[in-house]
């Protein structure tokens, strides 16, 4: 019986004509690297595919992350999960859509146009097993805000004034949308460029265990991914 290679699939094709949308950059492929390491014929990071049942790829942009996962679901039959695509911009959505069609996924993936949760409808409450999102995640910067012609591209660096509001706000609301009856895990970007102590300290307080399992250096920072859960009382 041939094994499937589930870590040499390639990365999905992308098209990003808009300048409003953020392009697959060295977080997108942070995340693709990972998945590729850490997903098999039967787990997802440790998690037993049998229980997934909806992941959801926040601030979907471009859609290089659901898509990767779609076209994974193709290749491992024990791999079933419904995957959701949202995102703040409509710009993003209707992106994404053409790069599902051109990676042949005829309107498999479920999109949702919503800034955070906001427009979620309330099924997908308590529901959802994996959460991956890639933020906003650097501090503003007054300087970076004058730039001329910037193509109003700032939702997708501008993390606020410390860098992780955003996903602090984001935070606050994933844990209505997790299942948490099951075994689940929030994939988050951040920046060495924010106060890294001050940024674990506010995830404790909303109640969840953080760990890095992955960075690359990229010119002025480190990235990371955290892995997140929620802490169960």
């Amino acid at each position: 019986m041939d094994v499937i290679r589930l870590d040499i699939l390639p990365d999905p094709l992308i098209k990003c004509p808009n300048k409003k949308v953020y392009s697959p950059s060295e977080d997108s492929f942070l995340l693709i690297d990972y998945f590729k390491e850490n997903i098999d014929e039967i787990s997802f990071d440790g998690i037993d595919l049998k229980i997934i049942d909806y992941i959801l790829d926040m601030g979907t942009g471009t859609g290089i992350i659901a898509i990767y996962l779609q076209l994974l679901k193709s290749k491992n039959p024990s791999f079933k999960p419904r995957i959701i695509a949202s995102d703040l911009m409509e710009e993003a959505i209707k992106c994404a859509k053409n790069n599902e069609d051109l990676n042949s996924i005829n309107e498999e993936i479920t999109f949702l146009h919503s800034d955070l949760f906001k427009s979620f409808p309330n099924n997908l409450k308590s529901s959802i097993n994996i959460i991956i999102f890639n933020p906003p995640y650097l501090p503003s910067s007054e300087l970076m805000k004058s730039v001329e012609n910037k193509w109003n591209i700032d939702y997708s660096w501008d993390g606020g004034k410390k860098g992780f509001e955003t996903s602090l706000r984001f935070l606050e609301d994933a844990k209505m949308f997790l299942n948490l009856e099951e075994d689940h895990y929030i994939y988050l970007i951040s920046s060495s460029r924010t106060d890294s102590v001050e940024f674990e300290k506010s995830i404790q307080n909303l109640d969840y265990n953080c760990e890095i399992v992955k960075k690359k250096h990229y010119f002025f920072e480190d990235i990371v991914l955290n892995r997140l859960t929620h802490v169960r009382y």
